[in-house]
């Protein structure tokens, strides 16, 4: 019996030791589960993880408000309602999936308000499948094995604070456009819709384009001269007349001064120089990464947001795949200790002269909220010149001016020598000036960025009491500048400088309004279209508070103070809310309908059911729809201009890529007429053909004619004729 006993207990240790094993070894098994957001990143980051690691990505936000309803709870608090987002069910399955067999979780989204709003709702999603899997939150500031393998060595949990900010900015935009937008179908036009910063976005470019309109130019002139000494000539500008500015209004006037002088004594009567000392500016922050990519490298704030994502999430170097960037949302120029020691051991090896005895610190904007290092290369070492096989074109330059703005930003400041010479002609006095760089400095690594300062300009080597000889004169017309249009450079930073969006917003703010038809782009200026002006301008007159930029900036604050948990997020909205849906409610019984206040009639006439046509507005400008809908559903494009080589119609079209606008034959493929410039509806008073909108640095906006055999250029104002023609295309476009 005792035998039987003690053959039982062996038997159900080995059981047990075998059980244990096939645990030991089910869980060496397991991986720790990686979430990002994008592929991109995952790929990246899954090569520095390696085999005990699965990197999977969520492809932003799973779980959000639903589209079809306003889903806020307003008797709870405002509670979201939140579902899973259409067509991302199967992916949070797998997800679930995925997190039930891992030893851990660690979620890996952007750290702002938004990746941490996603981190929550995958932290929930996951712990409503499974309760035993740890799940833990971890961030970083660059895409690197250092960074990657620190982060993962040191997770955190979700910052609560931040996730109820997003979700008051959610909730806050939501309940206006919910109700403003029916409003806007009730009483203008179905299908608009109107949100809580875009408005205010809206109202500055509509402000702006009231000023160009009602601006008057004058004319004024300027006067140049060709002055000799010895075998140097040069051209100085008339600057002072009897001691004063002068007042040249008139060609009239020029020509008196010219007459006046062209007999006279012409002596140096003052030389001066001056030392300047120009200090590096600090690294790039998201605004100025905008700004400087527009102004420099056209670049939209959109593709310039695109590009940097590109360079922060991992490019193929080679065998290895790397983060080329910090994180691109950010509103500081703090930097790192470890990044300063690494590009100033670079500055010392490769240009050490120009490296300053201490490291350059760089103050941090009060409203900035630091969460982020500035912009900058991970390696220092990654100069653009060496890495450009590996990236597209966009990526190197904007790479490049990246790159060179963080490596500058710590080197000694240039010093410039301006020279200029005073000649006395009668009573009149002319200038000439010129800057050189006597010491480099930071300019030494700027290529991309180089200014006008960099390069520098000549000064002739003039002495007081030098006797010149006057041999011509150059007269110009000019006409003073109004306001500019916005741009994407100006409006960010207008939007930064009265504190409204942040950093993660600005490009958004654009895009919206250039896709809901309200603002479009010409020569890089947003213009607002009909329909943008009519919506801002009942905005403005009957929620004048909303779309207030003081009110908007102070919610931004109010959104800073919720993610510092200073004040409770419901109390910001309810504050809010109930004065802003009483009056929601007042103007929907008063105000009066504008609806059809923009559909034209038009002499064109139906080829379907020969009603007449009338011109209406749509979601992407003007068209044209036959007056007998609903019977007859025929539209089409407004007609621009007739084609000079088939005499069809020309209208505009999208390429199917990038849909770049240009215009066409309405005849293709059997007429490969094309312009990329847009038909005033005005013809050529020369040859008849018809004109088109061009503009340029030298001339600035003008007309001129499409035939590239005429040499008609048209002015802003009417008048003047040149040699300079529109440029034309023909053949196919791509995509067409």
């Amino acid at each position: 019996m005792a035998v039987k006993v003690k053959k039982e207990k062996t038997a159900v240790i080995k059981t047990e030791r075998k059980r244990a094993v096939k645990k030991s070894a089910a869980k060496k098994n397991k991986k720790t589960l990686v979430i990002v957001e994008s592929p991109a990143k995952a790929k990246t980051i899954e090569k520095y993880l390696g085999d005990s690691y699965t990197v999977k990505a969520s492809m932003g936000h799973l779980i959000d408000l639903p589209k079809s309803r306003l889903a806020i709870d307003m008797g709870n608090d405002f509670e979201p309602e939140y579902i899973t987002v259409r067509g991302r069910a199967k992916l949070l399955k797998e997800i679930q999936a995925d997190a039930k067999k891992a030893e851990e979780v660690l979620l890996a989204s952007d750290n702002d308000r938004e990746g941490e709003a996603i981190a929550w709702h995958l932290r929930n999603a996951i712990a409503a499948k499974t309760a035993t899997v740890p799940v833990k939150r971890i961030s970083f500031n660059e895409i690197t094995p250092v960074a990657i393998r620190d982060a993962v060595a040191n997770p955190s949990v979700i910052d609560e604070a931040k996730v109820n900010a997003q979700k008051a900015r959610r909730v806050l935009d939501r309940l206006v456009g919910y109700n403003l937008s029916p409003l806007l179908w009730k009483k203008v036009k179905n299908g608009l819709s109107a949100g809580r910063v875009q408005s205010v976005a809206l109202r500055l470019i509509c402000e702006r384009e009231k000023e160009v309109e009602s601006f008057i130019p004058e004319e004024y002139w300027t006067l140049d001269a060709d002055f000799k000494l010895g075998r140097h000539l040069f051209t100085a500008q008339l600057v002072s007349w009897q001691d004063a500015k002068p007042d040249l209004k008139t060609e009239a006037d020029v020509n008196r001064i010219r007459d006046l002088v062209k007999d006279s004594d012409c002596v140096v009567a003052d030389v001066r120089e001056t030392e300047r000392s120009v200090k590096p500016k600090p690294p790039f922050t998201t605004s100025q990464l905008q700004q400087t990519a527009a102004n420099r490298l056209g670049f939209t704030s959109k593709k310039t947001m695109q590009v940097a994502q590109q360079l922060y999430e991992g490019v193929n170097i080679g065998s290895s795949r790397v983060g080329l960037i910090t994180y691109m949302r950010t509103d500081s120029v703090r930097i790192s200790q470890l990044a300063l020691d690494e590009v100033r051991a670079w500055i010392k090896e490769n240009y050490p002269k120009d490296l300053p005895e201490k490291q350059i610190e760089y103050t941090v904007g009060k409203k900035a909220q630091d969460a982020h290092e500035a912009i900058r290369p991970t390696y220092t070492s990654s100069i653009p010149n060496d890495i450009k096989e590996y990236l597209t074109k966009d990526q190197l330059k904007l790479y490049t001016i990246i790159w060179e703005r963080f490596v500058s930003s710590q080197m000694n400041p240039a010093k410039t020598k301006t020279v200029s010479a005073d000649i006395r002609a009668g009573e009149g006095v002319f200038r000439v000036s010129g800057t050189k760089v006597i010491e480099k400095g930071f300019y030494k690594v700027m290529k991309l960025l180089a200014s006008k300062d960099d390069k520098g300009g000549v000064c002739p080597e003039l002495r007081i009491g030098d006797k010149l000889k006057m041999e011509s004169f150059y007269s110009e017309q000019h006409f003073t500048q109004g306001p500019a249009r916005y741009s994407d450079a100006s409006i960010v930073k207008t939007l930064e400088e009265k504190g409204i969006g942040r950093p993660s917003t600005y490009a958004p703010i654009i895009s919206v309004l250039l896709d809901r038809y309200y603002v479009t782009r010409s020569n890089r200026q947003l213009v607002p279209t009909v329909l943008g002006k009519m919506i801002s301008a009942m905005l403005v007159e009957y929620f004048p508070h909303v779309v207030n930029a003081a009110f908007t900036a102070s919610m931004e604050n109010k959104l800073d103070e919720v993610e510092e948990s200073q004040i409770r997020w419901p109390d910001m909205i309810r504050e809010f809310y109930d004065p802003f849906k009483s009056r929601v409610d007042e103007v929907g019984k008063s105000l009066e309908s504008f609806k059809g206040t923009l559909d034209e009639k038009t002499d064109h006439v139906c080829e379907k059911c020969g009603k007449p046509m009338m011109k209406k507005l749509g979601r992407f400008g003007f068209f044209l729809a036959c007056s007998g809908f609903p019977e007859c559903r025929n539209t089409k494009s407004i007609p621009l201009a007739k084609c000079p080589k088939c005499g069809g119609d020309i209208v505009a079209r999208k390429t199917k890529g990038r849909g770049k606008e240009f215009y066409g034959c309405t005849n293709y493929p059997e007429c490969d007429f094309i312009s990329h410039f847009k038909p005033t509806g005005l013809s050529c008073p020369k040859c008849r053909q018809f004109l088109v909108e061009k503009f340029d640095k030298k001339i600035g906006s003008h007309k001129a004619c499409i035939n590239p055999d005429c040499d008609y250029l048209h002015s802003e104002d009417g008048e003047g004729e040149g040699a300079a023609a529109a440029g034309v295309l023909s053949g196919s476009e791509d995509g067409e």
